[in-house]
C-alpha cells in the first residue's frame, strides 16, 4: 500500500502534525523582535547622528520582524477556517525603546490597524493568487511598516528628548511587534 491508501500511515502523520502543534507550533498571536546596539556613539556626535542610530535600530528591528517565521504563522491563520472569523482582524504594531544605561522609563509606541476581507480581495487581484496566506502576509508586512512609522512618529518628540537628556549614550534596545487578533 502506499501512503495514500494506508490509514495507518495518514492517521500517524496527523497525529505528528497536531504534536507538533501542541508543543508551541499552533496558536501564534503576535511576531516580534528585539534589537540592541551595544556600540556607543562618540561623544561628539551631533544629535541628529544619534537621532539616526535609533530611527536605523528601528528598521533593523522592523527587518528582523517582517521576515521572521512568526509572521509567516500570523499570515497562515487567515487560511485556517474559523481562526480568524471571516477574514476580519485587528491589530496593534507596538515600538518599544529600551534605554539600557540610564534610569529613564521605556518610550513605547503602538500603531492600531485593522484588516477587512475586502482588502484580501484586493490584495487576490494584485498578487494574482488564490492563497490565503500569501495575500495575507503581504498585508501583514504593509500594516507593519505603516504601524512601525505611525509608532515611531508618536515617540519620536520623547526620543529627542532622551537624547537631549544623554540616555542614549549607552546600550539601547529596540523591540517591535505586531499583535494580531480576531475582529468582531
Amino acid at each position: 500500500m502506499s501512503f495514500r491508501t494506508n490509514p495507518d500511515r495518514i492517521l500517524d502523520s496527523i497525529d505528528r502534525a497536531r504534536t507538533r502543534e501542541d508543543d508551541g507550533g499552533g496558536f501564534v498571536r503576535e511576531a516580534s523582535f528585539r534589537e540592541l546596539d551595544t556600540e556607543v556613539p562618540p561623544p561628539d556626535s551631533t544629535s541628529t547622528e544619534r537621532l539616526r542610530r535609533i530611527f536605523a535600530l528601528v528598521e533593523r528591528a522592523y527587518t528582523a520582524t517582517a521576515s521572521s517565521t512568526d509572521m509567516r504563522r500570523l499570515a497562515q491563520r487567515f487560511q485556517a477556517v474559523g481562526d480568524i472569523s471571516n477574514h476580519h482582524a485587528r491589530g496593534d504594531v507596538s515600538v518599544a525603546i529600551h534605554w539600557m544605561d540610564h534610569e529613564r522609563e521605556d518610550d513605547v509606541g503602538v500603531s492600531p490597524f485593522e484588516i477587512l476581507p475586502k482588502r484580501l480581495e484586493e490584495a487576490k487581484k494584485e498578487n494574482r493568487s488564490s492563497r490565503p496566506d500569501a495575500n495575507a502576509l503581504k498585508i501583514l508586512r504593509a500594516e507593519l511598516r505603516n504601524g512601525v512609522l505611525g509608532a515611531y512618529g508618536k515617540i519620536e518628540p520623547r526620543i529627542r528628548e532622551a537624547i537631549r537628556s544623554r540616555a542614549d549614550l549607552g546600550h539601547v534596545a529596540v523591540r517591535v511587534t505586531v499583535d494580531l487578533r480576531p475582529g468582531s
